[in-house]
C-alpha cells in the first residue's frame, strides 16, 4: 500500500487538479476544467492512506464502484492509481457523443412513457416530465418492468 505522501505525490503530478484541504486532514483534488458540475477527481485522501476516486458510471469500475460512482483507492499501487485519476480526468472532460436513444414505454391502460438516453443518465419522461433517472438502462428497464410497462415495439 502506497502511503498518504506517496500518493499525494503521485496526485500532485497531474496539473489540471487543484488541491483543497478539507476537515481531518484530509485532501480533496478538483478538476476545475470539468464539464460537469462534479469536480473532485480524488475525494477525502486521508493521512492513513485511505482516500476515494470519483469513477461516475464507467463499466472498467462498476465492480468496485459505490452508489455514488467512488473507488476506494487504499490499497492500489502506483500504476492502478495513476490510470483511475487518468480515467477520471477523462470522464469528466468529455463531452459523451452518442446518437439520442429514445424508447417508448407503454402500460395495459395504454400510458406511454419516453426512455432517453441523455447527458450519461437514463431518464424516463412522462410528457414533458421527468419521473426517474437512473445510471443504466438495464435499471431503467427494470423500473419500466416493476411498474407494468413494455416496450412499444
Amino acid at each position: 500500500m502506497l502511503t498518504f505522501e506517496q500518493k499525494q505525490t503521485i496526485i500532485e503530478s497531474f496539473p489540471e487538479l487543484t488541491k483543497k484541504e478539507v476537515s481531518l486532514k484530509r485532501l480533496n483534488y478538483h478538476l476545475m476544467d470539468s464539464l460537469y458540475e462534479k469536480t473532485i477527481v480524488v475525494e477525502k485522501l486521508h493521512p492513513n492512506g485511505n482516500g476515494f476516486v470519483f469513477v461516475g458510471d464507467l463499466l472498467s469500475y462498476e465492480e468496485e464502484a459505490n452508489d455514488k460512482g467512488l473507488v476506494n483507492i487504499r490499497d492500489y499501487n502506483e500504476q492502478q492509481l495513476r490510470e483511475i485519476i487518468e480515467d477520471s480526468i477523462q470522464y469528466l472532460s468529455e463531452e459523451e457523443e452518442q446518437e439520442p436513444i429514445e424508447e417508448i414505454w407503454q402500460s395495459r391502460e395504454g400510458v406511454q412513457l419516453k426512455l432517453a438516453f441523455e447527458q450519461r443518465s437514463w431518464n424516463v419522461y412522462h410528457g414533458e416530465n421527468l419521473e426517474e433517472a437512473f445510471g443504466t438502462h438495464d435499471a431503467a428497464k427494470e423500473y419500466l418492468l416493476e411498474e407494468g410497462f413494455r416496450k412499444k415495439k
